[in-house]
C-alpha cells in the first residue's frame, strides 16, 4: 500500500529495507512452524509454514525442512551439516583444498568477502530448498510450485506495474541482497568459528552446547534474530516456542557448569567478528603439488 501511495518513483527504494525485514520475519515464523514450536500438530504447523515460506518468503516448505533439520542433526559436522557444505565459503581446509584455482583464490580472501558472500545467502536457501523438493512427491511439488509460482509472479508482476522495469529491477535487488545479508546474520553467530565436529563419538548434550553460540538477549537481538540469539537452548529443545528459550537459559548454564560444559556466550558484534575471523583460519594454504622431476641419465 505504501509503494502503491509513493507512485512510480526512486524514493520507493527507501521501502526495500522494511520489506527485507518483513521477508525475514517470515521466514523466522516458517522456521518456527518447522520445529512445531507454534503448535504441535503437523497439519497446523505445515499450513504455518506453507504460507510463511514458499507463499510469503519465495522457499520451499519441504526443501527448508529437511536441510535444517540436517543441519540440527549434525551441527558443524563438516561432511554432514549442510550450512557447511553447502555454499561459496569453504569452512573446513579440506573444502578450500578440493577447489579449482578460483574457488582457492576466494578462500584465501574469504574473510573480505564474509559480508559480500551473505547477501547471496537468500538466493542460495532458495536454490537448494528447490533442489529439495524436486526429488519430493508429485503431490508436494505440485502445491508447493503453485505457491512459489504465485509468489514469485505476484512479486514481480507489482514490482513492473507500480514501479515500471528500471524501478521494479533496483528494488529487487536491494530488497533481496539486504534479505541476504539480514538471514546471513541471522545464522553466522551460531556456530561459525565453534568447533566442528572430528566424527568421534559425543553424546547428544556435549555435541549440542559445544558447537552452538548464545548471543547475549535484549529486546532488539532477539527481535533481529527471532530468537535464534538463545542457540544452545533452541538446539537442545527444538520444539520449545521462541518466547520460552529467555526461562530456560538460565536452568542450561546452570547444568552445564555444573557438568563442566564450557557455555559459550558472546555480543553480536563479537560473535560476528570471530565468524568473520574464522575466514582466515579455516581454509589452510594451498601447495600446489610437485612436479615429478626427470629421471637423471
Amino acid at each position: 500500500m505504501s509503494m502503491a501511495a509513493i507512485g512510480a518513483s526512486w524514493w520507493c527504494l527507501c521501502l526495500a529495507p522494511p520489506a527485507a525485514l518483513w521477508s525475514v520475519r517470515c521466514a523466522f515464523v516458517g522456521h518456527d512452524a518447522g520445529h512445531r514450536q507454534i503448535s504441535p500438530k503437523a497439519t497446523i504447523s505445515r499450513t504455518i509454514g506453507l504460507v510463511h515460506l514458499p507463499l510469503a518468503a519465495g522457499v520451499s516448505w519441504h526443501g527448508w525442512n529437511h536441510r535444517h533439520n540436517r543441519h540440527h542433526a549434525h551441527t558443524n559436522d563438516p561432511r554432514r551439516d549442510p550450512n557447511i557444505t553447502d555454499g561459496p565459503l569453504a569452512w573446513t581446509p579440506a573444502q578450500a583444498a578440493s577447489r579449482n584455482r578460483v574457488g582457492r583464490w576466494a578462500a584465501k580472501h574469504q574473510a573480505l568477502l564474509f559480508y559480500p558472500a551473505m547477501v547471496l545467502d537468500a538466493a542460495l536457501i532458495r536454490t537448494t530448498s528447490l533442489k529439495r523438493l524436486a526429488r519430493a512427491s508429485r503431490q508436494e511439488q505440485l502445491l508447493e510450485g503453485g505457491l512459489l509460482t504465485l509468489h514469485t509472479v505476484g512479486y514481480l508482476c507489482g514490482l513492473m506495474v507500480l514501479l515500471g522495469p528500471v524501478r521494479a529491477l533496483a528494488f529487487a535487488v536491494v530488497h533481496q541482497g539486504l534479505l541476504g545479508l539480514h538471514l546471513g546474520c541471522s545464522f553466522a553467530p551460531n556456530h561459525k568459528g565453534m568447533p566442528a565436529v572430528d566424527g568421534g563419538p559425543r553424546d547428544f548434550l556435549h555435541h549440542q552446547v559445544l558447537t552452538s553460540r548464545n548471543v547475549r538477549g535484549t529486546p532488539l537481538n532477539h527481535w533481529l534474530l527471532g530468537g535464534l540469539n538463545y542457540q544452545i537452548e533452541h538446539h537442545l529443545f527444538p520444539s520449545m516456542p521462541r518466547p520460552h528459550l529467555k526461562r530456560a537459559q538460565p536452568l542450561v548454564r546452570r547444568h552445564c557448569h555444573a557438568m563442566g560444559i564450557p557455555y559459550t556466550e558472546t555480543g553480536l558484534f563479537e560473535s560476528l567478528r570471530i565468524a568473520r575471523l574464522h575466514m582466515n583460519d579455516a581454509p589452510e594454504p594451498f601447495t600446489p603439488p610437485l612436479r615429478p622431476q626427470p629421471r637423471q641419465p
